[in-house]
């Protein structure tokens, strides 16, 4: 698939993960608040729409070892920016009672969570495809934001980024590179490697036990 030159957008607050990174611990404390709405007052000119693939996002984890605390993720995915909306997409099983509690809290704490029953593969696999839901979401959300976070690899959401660029949006994208389409990377404002955030965005108790075993 050929896309076409996109015309030019208006400026956008783009976050650099290495100053973030490199800010001292005290900062970073008070940016990883338990509210997510206490780092997302800093600034208001830009407003930001987040889109997470959570099954992308799940093998993603696994293949870095990561156990991700979605407070940090958040904070760090809409900082300095007005948050509008932040989608999480997953195919559920309405019997897993475990992952109905981890739904539950994550609306709780600032994500609208969109999901699909898991179809059940004769080979035992489950899924279920939001690909259709995410383009949607971000096609009906494009007119009111400034930028666009899409945390997948999926080569099939290429078309409707490249759509919402055409729209001014900035559109930054999230995953691990291994996993991630070229096609994806290209068509991208701007790409961050999942692996480089992974200090930022795991849970306090891996850390702890990383610094015991050292």
């Amino acid at each position: 698939m050929q896309f076409l030159p996109r015309p030019q957008r208006r400026a956008s607050s783009i976050i650099d993960e290495d100053v973030y990174a490199n800010r001292d611990r005290h900062s970073l404390a008070s940016d990883r608040s338990s509210d997510p709405s206490d780092v997302l007052r800093e600034s208001t000119s830009d407003r930001v729409g987040i889109f997470i693939d959570g099954s992308n996002l799940f093998y993603a984890a696994m293949q870095l070892g990561l156990e991700i605390d979605y407070s940090k993720l958040l904070g760090y995915l809409a900082r300095g920016r007005r948050l509008l909306r932040a989608y999480f997409y997953t195919g559920v099983d309405p019997q897993n009672e475990k992952q109905q509690g981890f739904l539950l809290w994550m609306r709780r704490h600032g994500y609208r969570v969109v999901t699909k029953d898991l179809i059940h593969n004769a080979d035992g696999s489950k899924h279920a495809n939001l690909d259709v839901e995410i383009a949607v979401d971000m096609l009906e959300l494009a007119q009111y934001c400034n930028t666009m976070v899409l945390l997948s690899g999926d080569g099939d959401l290429t078309y409707a980024v490249n759509t919402v660029a055409y729209r001014g949006v900035q559109v930054e994208v999230v995953s691990l590179q291994s996993m991630t389409s070229d096609s994806l990377v290209n068509i991208a404002d701007r790409y961050v490697d999942l692996a480089r955030i992974k200090e930022l965005i795991q849970r306090d108790d891996i850390e702890s036990r990383a610094h015991a075993v050292s």
